[in-house]
């Protein structure tokens, strides 16, 4: 049975790009079939397993959502990338930040991502989805069409502190449209142990997520 990981943090440089792909390496190499989802517009997660220019690219994560959208067909392994490291990559682009105002006046925004990940799911084991560092439309179909989210937080205080932010938006989504959505959990990086804050601090649920 497939399963879909969000890797997302609205505050950026905490790790979600290397985390996803690194992760996507890993459960590869355990043999297992992986697809990992561009879902920032910068393309990071894109470039990072060797294609260089994403804006460029003719078929995008974009591409896919519009063909959604407009209830144009599918096929399964459309525009998904072959990567070295043995996994698939829908790759992503600028054209999501258009997409984001697009999305606005679509009817059942939230689940335009979540329809075509059922579709692919099958083929699959795992999906991660690398989001953008935002709370937009974008992401919020990402934790739509999630399993559960996995966290990536710098070990420093500013970063931890904006956690609360994130975390009232996955309640929200987890109370009104994604019941089953999980936290998968909370993954320290960039850990510099010579700071107190890093020594000391222990990860715990939010209580507004577990009551």
């Amino acid at each position: 049975m497939s399963k879909t990981i969000a890797i997302g943090n609205n505050k950026g440089g905490v790790g979600k790009t290397t985390t996803a792909v690194n992760l996507a390496s890993g459960l590869a190499r355990a043999g297992k079939r992986v697809l990992l989802i561009d879902a920032d517009p910068q393309g990071n997660s894109t470039a990072a397993v060797g294609y260089d220019e994403p804006d460029n690219m003719e078929i995008s994560l974009a591409t896919i959502m519009k063909m959604e959208i407009n209830d144009v067909d599918i096929e399964p392994g459309y525009g998904i990338l072959q990567n070295e490291e043995g996994f698939d990559v829908l790759p992503g682009n600028i054209e999501l930040s258009e997409l984001e105002v697009t999305l606005v006046n679509v009817m059942n925004r939230e689940r335009i991502m979540k329809e075509y990940i059922t579709m692919v799911s099958p083929f699959y084991d795992y999906i991660l989805i690398d989001c953008a560092p935002s709370l937009g439309t974008i992401t919020t179909n990402a934790f739509v069409a999630a399993d559960s989210i996995l966290i990536p937080v710098q070990a420093s205080y500013m970063p931890v502190k904006g956690l609360e932010q994130l975390v009232k938006q996955i309640t929200r989504i987890k109370k009104h449209i994604n019941p089953d959505l999980e936290i998968e959990g909370i993954l320290m990086t960039m850990v510099n142990d010579r700071t107190n804050f890093a020594k000391s601090y222990e990860t715990k649920a939010p209580r507004e997520w577990t009551e």
